[in-house]
């Protein structure tokens, strides 16, 4: 997760909340504690997107794990501020969740990852091209003043790497 500071110096994440009782788009204030979110997704490929974020695009993990339980086959990937990422095969996470598995679609969410410049939008763009990705949206300007491109991993998840020059990324 990307942590940006407004210009109190206030921390806050790009995990978006939708506040019901008055219809509104708030975020979700960070707080200092030890917990971590994680964005699950569910594969057809799943050793192939294990190879594509581990050795593509470079994010640090312990590999597969849990292969020893029936549904139990998952890896684990940091991305940042406390996110990771977890693949999981898609019939396994259908189970986990209780949910019928059905068909999969591109269009139901999108991975934002918000970067520092113009420059690491291309840089991340082009590592997810050489990985493997497919470029769905070129780096270009947005309407709303920022820079942004999208891709889909070997399991069709699309990811936004976008650059948004009113938030300040802090380490």
């Amino acid at each position: 997760m990307s942590v940006f500071s407004n210009r109190e110096g206030k921390q806050y994440g790009i995990i978006q909340v939708w506040k019901h009782e008055s219809c509104d788009l708030r975020w979700r204030e960070i707080k200092n504690e030890a917990a971590y979110f994680r964005i699950d997704a569910g594969c057809r490929r799943f050793g192939e997107s294990a190879c594509f974020y581990r050795d593509g695009l470079g994010l640090p993990t312990e590999g597969i794990v849990g292969r020893e339980f029936e549904h139990g086959a998952v890896a684990f990937f940091d991305l940042q501020a406390g996110v990771k990422l977890a693949i999981w095969k898609r019939k396994d996470l259908a189970h986990e969740t209780k949910v019928p598995l059905g068909a999969p679609s591109s269009t139901e969410m999108t991975i934002g990852h918000n970067v520092g410049s113009r420059e690491e939008v291309d840089q991340v763009m082009e590592e997810a091209s050489k990985a493997g990705a497919t470029i769905t949206d070129p780096p270009h300007d947005t309407f709303w003043g920022g820079y942004s491109g999208h891709f889909q991993d070997p399991d069709g998840h699309l990811w936004e790497i976008v650059w948004n020059p009113a938030w300040e990324l802090t380490e």
